[in-house]
């Protein structure tokens, strides 16, 4: 059954236009082509980058972010109520009004008060300044030297200033040392996301970047066993092009430069637009589309990797409306109000009891802790990710 399954999977026609197959792929002492079973590699360079990444960390992300004046704001905790809580892990971390209703006659509380338990609580699960500042670093880092490093192998290659070439002489086109580790780094980069992606900071648009890293990994993947590689750096280069000058957006918003972050964002915003929805529809979506035409006829794998290239863009244009609306908003406003991302801190009103449920410590309006923070909300946080990678 998985000798027939295996047969079925790879064959010539899903993988290569009419008149090529595996057979041409074959290496030889002169000339290595890519092979599938490389792409094997991927998996313990993706262990080794979350132990490198937890390292960065602790050993440079965090006491960067002390030197650079980030600071967590103290966390009020919920009292100790063995009922709500239960409902809260259980059940929802957003009760209803007439479940709000119920459980204030349960706990004999008021309303207001079991509103108030519910925030503080969903407050103390949300990850602190230094954990998103010393994921922003770790990102940066990778980002910035994934680009500048993909820039020098692609800088003197034909095909980086005509895509059009990245289909001269397919699939006969050797694999070069240079692209097998920056695919290899990259891929290990994603596949590590994914694994760490229950512990990290998780934003609104979740489901999104979730897609976004199996579209990425798919196609890394099948670009790789299908020998589209040079259509492939040129995506990743694209991508990589503003992801770190996010990550640095992000590190500039927790320290509170405000006036650097503001100028970081509208160059990533810039170049974000123009990577993504100039560059990449024109220069990567058409020579894949049209160009790629010209010499061959439609195969599966056409179909398949255009339209998972299509699924990223329609993941730009997303990402690209939300930078947009906060492009108008500083425009007009003159301070980004807030990230249409970001999982902002809940607060309480002056209005509400100073006591939380059964014994809790006083809670003065004025306090600077995470149920009350300062009525300043973060402007310019994780817009975008990703990201082929991207965002």
């Amino acid at each position: 059954m998985l000798a027939l399954l295996s047969k079925w999977f790879w064959k010539d026609e899903y993988w290569f236009p009419p008149g090529y197959s595996w057979a041409d792929m074959k290496e030889s002492d002169e000339i290595k082509y890519p092979q599938p079973r490389d792409l094997l590699m991927a998996l313990p360079v993706a262990m080794v980058m979350v132990a490198v990444r937890y390292t960065f960390e602790r050993f440079v992300g965090l006491p960067l972010s002390r030197l650079l004046g980030v600071r967590n704001q103290v966390r009020l905790k919920a009292s100790p109520n063995p009922l709500l809580e239960a409902f809260f892990l259980l059940q929802s971390k957003t009760p209803k009004e007439d479940q709000l209703l119920s459980l204030s006659r349960q706990c004999d509380l008021s309303v207001r008060q079991v509103e108030r338990w519910f925030r503080c609580r969903r407050n103390q699960g949300r990850p602190c300044m230094t954990k998103k500042f010393c994921e922003a670093s770790w990102r940066f880092v990778f980002y910035l030297c994934s680009f500048f490093g993909g820039l020098a192998i692609l800088h003197d290659k034909p095909w980086f200033m005509e895509p059009k070439l990245c289909w001269d002489s397919y699939p006969y086109q050797p694999l070069l040392p240079s692209l097998y580790w920056w695919y290899i780094l990259e891929l290990g980069f994603y596949i590590s996301l994914l694994l760490t992606l229950r512990f990290d900071v998780k934003r609104k648009d979740f489901k999104e970047q979730i897609i976004h890293h199996f579209v990425t990994i798919t196609l890394m993947t099948f670009s790789y066993c299908a020998n589209f590689l040079r259509i492939g750096t040129l995506v990743l280069l694209l991508h990589d092009m503003s992801d770190y000058l996010l990550e640095a957006c992000k590190m500039f918003n927790y320290t509170q430069w405000r006036k650097v972050c503001d100028v970081l964002f509208i160059i990533f915003a810039l170049v974000f637009i123009v990577s993504r929805l100039f560059l990449y529809p024109t220069k990567v979506l058409y020579t894949t589309y049209y160009e790629s035409m010209v010499s061959f006829k439609p195969f599966l794998g056409y179909y398949f990797f255009n339209g998972l290239l299509m699924v990223l863009q329609v993941l730009h244009v997303f990402w690209s409306y939300l930078i947009l609306r906060m492009v108008y908003k500083f425009t007009i406003v003159g301070q980004m109000e807030k990230d249409e991302r970001s999982d902002v801190e809940e607060v309480l009103t002056e209005d509400e009891p100073e006591h939380l449920p059964n014994g809790a410590d006083h809670l003065s309006s004025t306090s600077n802790n995470n149920c009350a923070p300062k009525s300043r909300v973060e402007g310019s946080r994780h817009l975008a990710n990703g990201h082929l990678k991207a965002t």
